[in-house]
């Protein structure tokens, strides 16, 4: 199978899944993200999720980072350019959804990718060697490989992992995926 072969797949695995479901699969996730030993770092950078594609809900994850008193890092997406902004989520942050359905900060402190300990990343499969497969676009490649060798990449899936995907030179690999089952470690 192809990238394109392996995204129709996976859209339709998460079409499948109930409300009430996802919500279960979510608070498994972060479950599992409590017995990681991440949660010295300073700089955590977290996707909001997409609701109508019935992506994980990061809340939970946000309520973790909160209570830990972690500094979390939201990202505004350019489409023209295919970048992303990274804003420190503030009191004052005011978000605001998309066009493209995804919660946004429209101000804020401007932060750098290599100022990030922690980056949590969407995706709609991952393989048993940490390559991952998003929507295409590349803007998570494109935002990873200006994050500092020693970033922590986090995938996380409703989903296990396939035996191999099909990857392109400029695809940044995972160093871990979690899952409502296993925590994956690359």
């Amino acid at each position: 199978m192809n990238k394109s072969d392996y995204r129709a797949k996976y859209k339709d695995l998460r079409a499948t899944l109930s409300a009430e479901n996802c919500d279960d699969k979510s608070l498994a996730i972060a479950n599992n993200l409590l017995q990681l030993d991440i949660w010295d770092f300073e700089f955590y950078h977290l996707f909001l999720s997409i609701e109508k594609l019935k992506e994980i809900n990061t809340e939970y994850i946000l309520n973790i980072l909160s209570g830990k008193d972690k500094n979390i890092v939201l990202s505004k997406s350019d489409f023209k350019s295919a970048s992303m902004t990274h804003y420190l989520l503030t009191d004052s942050t005011l978000l605001k959804t998309n066009a493209w359905g995804i919660p946004e900060p429209q101000n804020g402190i401007q932060m750098q990718p290599e100022q990030l300990d922690v980056v949590f990343i969407p995706l709609l499969a991952f393989d048993k060697r940490g390559n991952r497969l998003g929507y295409g676009k590349g803007f998570y490649d494109r935002f990873l490989k200006n994050c500092k060798p020693s970033c922590l990449k986090i995938g996380l899936s409703f989903f296990e992992a396939e035996e191999e995907l099909p990857t392109n030179i400029d695809d940044i690999a995972l160093t871990h995926c979690i899952t409502p089952d296993k925590i994956y470690t690359f």
